[in-house]
């Protein structure tokens, strides 16, 4: 980032972290941060949503899907059956767990609400690290820790980074979950991303490898299934009005590397956005296709498992139980593309032969 020695006096006139309070409607007294890179993506950290990310931008436009509610003041024991859905924001990360993603369900173990609790929790921040440009210091970040946890019971805990650098049109999640109890603790993540218009719109290339089956079954699937064009944007469905909506479950392919690469191109304005993942920490995508009129949304969404709950993971054996002080750590980013020869290298990573 050469020529900004002696030519500024204030680092947020290139980028950095604004930290606010929300002061009406829905989220009310929510704490929030702004992050500004500086080269165009700029992007809001729900602190008091378990540092989830809401709205995204890039230049001029759009990235993320933002429901109708918003965001909205935490209430960390709302979340029995579906009601995670009343404060569903959508926006760039709704993280779902840490102990159960799928639908609500009841059994010998416990009562378990859709997706879990944690998107509805606040951090605690440990530290906010500003970058120095004057000081050739490009880096920023956010840490917070938030906890799933009840007194004789689960103890669950995260702790999340969110870092970007001056000049680098990116966004570094680092996440390290780690069982502060004394029992073994059942755990399933899912990094739930919403993106929505202009960058998700009628023709666009939706973009992921890797065998895959539809959520809905075989025989009841509209959009995946064999010979329909689910990697394209369509355009609102009347059949998707309400509730209509469906999944496709991705043993996403990995490179030489173990990186997953999954995302959206939208040639029309010129930029694609991509998501990395580890195949090792992450073995799972779900793209989650919902057209209704006025509500278009693409989720793409790295996972520990598909969103199948607690009790069918516990069922195939593919359920993680944490050890007392066990830990395992996650990493995801997110980037924008805008120079044609990357765009290219992008689509060949990502596209089917």
């Amino acid at each position: 980032m050469a020529g900004w020695s002696d030519k500024i006096s204030n680092h947020l006139q290139v980028g950095g972290i604004e930290t606010a309070i929300l002061d009406n409607g829905p989220g009310r007294g929510t704490r929030i941060a702004w992050i500004n890179t500086g080269t165009g993506l700029r992007y809001k950290v729900v602190i008091d949503r378990g540092l989830d990310i809401a709205d995204a931008c890039y230049n001029s436009h759009s990235l993320v899907w933002l429901s109708h509610v918003g965001v909205v003041a935490p209430n960390p024991s709302g979340y029995r059956g579906i009601e995670w859905l009343n404060a569903f924001g959508g926006g760039l990360l709704t993280t779902c767990g840490l102990d159960h993603v799928g639908g609500p369900e009841s059994d010998e173990f416990g009562e378990r609400g859709l997706h879990s609790q944690f998107s509805g929790l606040p951090a605690t921040i440990e530290s906010i690290i500003q970058p120095d440009p004057a000081a050739g210091q490009l880096d920023m970040s956010i840490t917070g820790i938030v906890k799933q946890s009840r007194p004789l019971g689960m103890q669950l805990v995260l702790r999340r980074t969110i870092s970007g650098r001056l000049g680098d049109p990116a966004i570094y999640i680092h996440d390290e979950v780690i069982n502060h109890g004394n029992t073994p603790a059942p755990h399933m993540l899912l990094y739930h991303m919403n993106l929505g218009w202009p960058l998700v719109d009628e023709g666009v290339d939706i973009c992921w490898r890797g065998p895959w089956e539809s959520r809905e079954g075989a025989g009841k699937a509209k959009i995946f299934q064999a010979g329909q064009p689910f990697r394209k944007g369509s355009p609102p469905l009347k059949d998707h009005m309400g509730s209509g909506e469906e999944a496709a479950f991705i043993d996403v392919e990995a490179d030489d590397d173990g990186i997953c690469c999954c995302g959206i191109h939208n040639p029309h304005i010129g930029i694609a956005l991509s998501i990395e993942f580890k195949k090792a920490q992450l073995p799972w995508l779900t793209n989650w296709q919902h057209w209704g009129p006025g509500e278009c949304v693409v989720g793409l969404e790295p996972g520990t498992h598909p969103p199948i709950g607690q009790a069918k993971a516990r069922e195939n054996g593919s359920l993680i139980l944490l050890e007392p002080r066990e830990r395992r750590e996650y990493e995801v980013t997110v980037r924008i593309v805008d120079q044609a020869a990357d765009i290219a290298g992008f689509l060949q990573r990502t596209t089917s032969n």
